[in-house]
């Protein structure tokens, strides 16, 4: 079933007022309903207005909206209606009064006047009315007052289980055996899983367990599983079973799209910058290494903060910096062999002396290092705004903090690779910052699972912290 017969199906109102929140995750909402009257309050364009100028998704989606709407005004009256492709019309509704809001709702309050808004259509059409809102203050209170309320689901996804990416299966010694040798072993079939189990999908991952020894593969687009491509990307070997599988994906340019979620210090970025950089510089597959985040938790106090825009958004892409400076820092002398290396006289101030030194050097190396990639034009860190509307071609691109793109983000930003350029999408359930985005609605979810079974896709799911002994502890024990 597809996502607009989906929506469609589930929402039988033939009257639907749209809020605002739904548009500034899916600027052609109204695109999914066929056949439907589809009202805008007016309320919701002075919300927009005071969203546009946000350098945020937010803005982005606001502006956008902004402007269907318009090319809608010049096709006709919208007070009056104005009809899509699909069947349906749109129109901006302007609320006379607040007599049909019970007392004790403030009128003040914009919510309440969408659901006023839904009050008066309903009364004076006599016809099914909806609201479709992200709110759910404002479904609660649509629900009290006898109005049907839904949650707009871009992604349909809803409630079902995530896809991992990759699985263990149990299997005999002589299957692990066969593979090691060599031999090429089936997987569509279906012989190597219980008969309640999904079917294996090209490029998921697998874990052989036997007995006595185990084999970790990938499910090939030949229909046989294949080896890891084992590998390491500018010294960074990999440290756990999930991470091998996230190298082999980061690694391979037959695999065009990339997407792994994790908690925090799975490794996930780092893991990505250092094949991105292996790549450009080692193996020179791609001209550039471009990495960018979403500008999500700066919002509206981005003007407030000191300086120029490079200066404001430091900050915000400094953890990107941390990790390019971890990967070309180099490794500095363990302690013991300073202290071993040549004679001292037991002046621990001098042996500390040295060692803050070595680590001045190194971040000074890596710091030129950077100043020369980006100089070369071989290396890109910049927020996710710059790169929308741009075509890009031959390079490693890197979107860090995925959660907080909304799926018709995430659409724009893939349609935006060219020829010869590989995306990679990371991304921590855990921190989504978008208001209305969740586990299932951001655009990594939404990635995942519309491309997955793709030969040039892969999903990869990190869960195990290697950050520090004390990372991990916390993110066990003290997640909510």
């Amino acid at each position: 079933m597809t996502e607009e017969a989906s929506l469609n199906e589930r929402i039988t109102e033939e009257y639907i007022l749209i809020d605002t929140n739904v548009f500034l995750i899916d600027p052609n909402a109204p695109l999914k309903f066929a056949n439907r009257k589809l009202i805008i309050p007016l309320i919701v364009i002075e919300e927009l207005d005071s969203f546009k100028r946000e350098m945020s998704s937010i803005g982005k989606a606001a502006r956008e909206t902004i402007r269907n709407i318009d090319q809608l005004r010049m096709q006709g009256k919208i007070t009056e209606g104005v009809p899509l492709e699909n069947g349906s019309t749109v129109q901006v509704y302007i609320l006379e009064n607040y007599e049909d809001l019970p007392e004790g709702l403030d009128h003040a309050i914009k919510d309440n006047y969408i659901l006023s808004a839904a009050l008066q259509i309903r009364s004076r059409s006599g016809r099914p009315t909806a609201i479709l809102t992200k709110d759910a203050d404002l479904r609660i209170k649509a629900d009290v007052l006898g109005i049907t309320a839904w949650d707009y689901h871009e992604n349909g996804v809803q409630g079902e289980h995530l896809y991992q990416g990759e699985r263990s299966i149990d299997t005999s010694d002589e299957i692990v055996d066969r593979f090691y040798g060599g031999e090429q072993i089936p997987y569509l079939d279906g012989s190597l899983i219980a008969e309640n189990q999904p079917p294996l999908i090209i490029n998921e991952y697998v874990t052989l367990k036997s007995p006595s020894r185990s084999a970790l593969a990938r499910c090939g687009a030949d229909g046989f599983l294949r080896p890891l491509m084992e590998r390491q990307g500018m010294a960074i070997h990999p440290r756990n079973r999930e991470q091998r599988f996230a190298m082999d994906a980061l690694l391979d340019p037959d695999i065009k799209l990339v997407t792994i979620a994790g908690k925090a210090g799975t490794g996930k970025t780092l893991l990505a910058i250092a094949a991105g950089l292996d790549m450009v510089l080692s193996e020179q597959l791609y001209r550039k290494l471009l990495v960018a985040r979403p500008v999500v938790p700066m919002g509206r106090d981005l003007g407030f903060l000191p300086g120029e825009l490079e200066e404001k958004l430091r900050p915000w892409m400094q953890p990107i910096y941390d990790n390019l400076e971890f990967l070309l820092e180099g490794p500095t002398k363990p302690k013991e062999e300073r202290r071993h290396g040549k004679k001292r006289d037991g002046d621990k101030d001098k042996e500390k002396e040295d060692e803050n030194k070595e680590k001045e050097l190194a971040a000074k190396k890596s710091e030129s290092t950077i100043q020369y990639l980006h100089q070369a034009g071989l290396l890109d860190v910049e927020p996710l705004t710059y790169i929308r509307g741009r075509s890009i071609p031959h390079q490693y691109v890197i979107i860090d903090e995925a959660q907080n793109l909304s799926p018709h983000e995430a659409k724009t930003i893939i349609t935006r690779a060219g020829e010869g350029t590989k995306v990679i999408f990371t991304g921590d359930f855990y921190q989504i910052d978008h208001p209305y985005l969740n586990l299932y609605t951001n655009g990594l979810t939404f990635t995942f699972n519309r491309m997955k079974g793709q030969p040039i896709f892969a999903h990869i799911t990190l869960e195990k912290g290697e950050r520090s002994e004390l990372a991990e502890l916390a993110s066990q024990l003290m997640e909510n």
